[in-house]
């Protein structure tokens, strides 16, 4: 078994995740924007290198050309801030990341190099191909607040959730707990291009590929499975919602080394 089985039921679309909450897909990862009743807006990750374009096409549809007050990153890998450059100019906002990540958005430290003998599919065999940045947004980075608030967006926090990289974070709101996950884990096995075509409903480990530290990996889906939330959109695969969804993380963090953990990251 890897994966957690969650009921199709469960799964919402990109349109309405939560309120005030909406999603994009590009080709494998998600970017979402959150916004407020005041009409302002906040994009959280930066999607895959050019698709810039598609991000504001897409922004333009829903709020016209009105910019986002700033853009909140989960983490710094190259298919979460791909077009994080071309965005920020273009719309003159700041960045927020964790302090942890800032070398790897500020041109100063790349990423570890990923380890494909994760299996389970080619996207993991092709993973030495994929950039380790460092990507560089200058002084437009800002370090995400310690107390844990969100900039701009009141109601949210950010929870550490290192593992897959080591200054990760997740966003949650408690009103209605709704959770944005970036890679903690996922709702489809990243590691395999089929799985990624298919969408099932399901869930997933963090990218086993770019995953730099097991335990602290499962220590993070533990501190979210704890949040109970009722709404989870990760990075990659297919925002759900409903009653089985707490459950279903509570299983997957119970049952991470069998589940999650590739069998050569086992301890011995």
């Amino acid at each position: 078994m890897d994966k957690v089985p969650i009921a199709a039921n469960e799964v919402v679309s990109m349109d309405a995740i939560a309120s005030d909450v909406i999603g994009l897909r590009i080709v494998m990862v998600n970017v979402f924007a959150v916004s407020l009743p005041d009409g302002s807006w906040t994009l959280i990750d930066a999607g895959l290198p050019f698709s810039a374009e598609y991000i504001r096409s897409w922004a333009k549809k829903h709020f016209d050309d009105k910019k986002p007050r700033s853009i909140v990153l989960t983490h710094g890998h190259f298919d979460h801030v791909g077009a994080i450059n071309t965005l920020a100019e273009s719309w003159d906002v700041p960045v927020y990341v964790h302090e942890i990540e800032m070398p790897y958005v500020t041109g100063k430290k790349e990423y570890p190099p990923p380890d494909p003998k994760v299996g389970c599919g080619i996207m993991a065999l092709l993973s030495p191909f994929y950039p380790r940045g460092p990507y560089d947004i200058g002084n437009r980075a800002r370090a995400l607040p310690e107390d844990g608030s969100v900039p701009d967006l009141p109601g949210w926090r950010w929870i550490p959730t290192p593992g897959h990289t080591d200054g990760h974070v997740s966003f949650f709101r408690e009103d209605d707990r709704t959770l944005l996950a970036g890679d903690a884990f996922c709702t489809t096995k990243q590691e395999s291009a089929i799985a990624i075509a298919e969408q099932r409903p399901e869930l997933h480990g963090p990218p086993a590929y770019f995953t730099s530290d097991w335990d602290e990996a499962e220590r993070s889906v533990q501190r979210l499975a704890e949040l109970r939330p009722v709404t989870v959109a990760p990075g990659h695969g297919l925002p759900m919602a409903g009653p089985q969804v707490a459950g279903a993380l509570e299983t997957l963090a119970r049952d991470f080394d069998r589940v999650v953990r590739p069998e050569h990251r086992k301890a011995a």
